[in-house]
């Protein structure tokens, strides 16, 4: 039986109250952003959106944009990946299929692999969640540099700074 007063809201009879030390939601209203000093650039023609960096889980979850065609990296990822592909499409040369437009794809930890971007593709926008860290490994799979949350942080802290936004733009995103 539902208590009536200050819990009475019919849209949540079932809610708890909210923990006080709970952070608030994140809400993207413009996901696909317009103004392109939200987007992180990371390489010519390739920057990315920052969704959500939870740096007390250790993910991050951000669009990746790819301008170009040719090969992006070779990296691999000690946790599983999730990609969903708003935009254009991608492949990776250790593999025979290729990420369309609508399409998911799942990566599961300890796989190494090099994104590339067909030449008829003018632009790409991928939404991932990458969990962990990723590694940037050469043709041997030695490790040649890394990204996380901390470092994607950091990449947003110096563009948004950079780009009139102020450093503590990306506050919105962290958790």
């Amino acid at each position: 039986m539902p208590v009536q007063g200050k819990d009475d809201d019919p849209r949540m009879p079932y809610q708890l109250p909210f923990p006080p030390d709970a952070m608030d939601e994140i809400v993207v209203p413009e996901a696909i952003a317009t103004d392109e000093r939200i987007w992180v650039p990371q390489a010519e023609n390739v920057a990315f959106r920052p969704l959500c960096l939870n740096a007390s889980q250790g993910y991050w979850m951000n669009l990746l944009r790819v301008r170009k065609s040719g090969v992006l990296s070779r990296h691999r990822h000690p946790q599983p990946v999730h990609g969903f592909v708003l935009k254009g499409r991608w492949h990776y040369l250790e593999h025979d299929w290729e990420a369309k437009e609508g399409g998911y794809v799942y990566e599961p930890p300890g796989e190494t692999h090099t994104l590339v971007v067909p030449d008829d593709v003018d632009e790409m926008i991928t939404f991932f969640q990458v969990n962990g860290v990723m590694l940037y490994v050469d043709p041997w799979g030695k490790t040649m540099g890394f990204e996380d949350v901390f470092t994607k942080i950091e990449m947003c802290r110096k563009h948004y700074e950079a780009v009139g936004l102020g450093a503590d733009y990306v506050d919105q995103f962290i958790r």
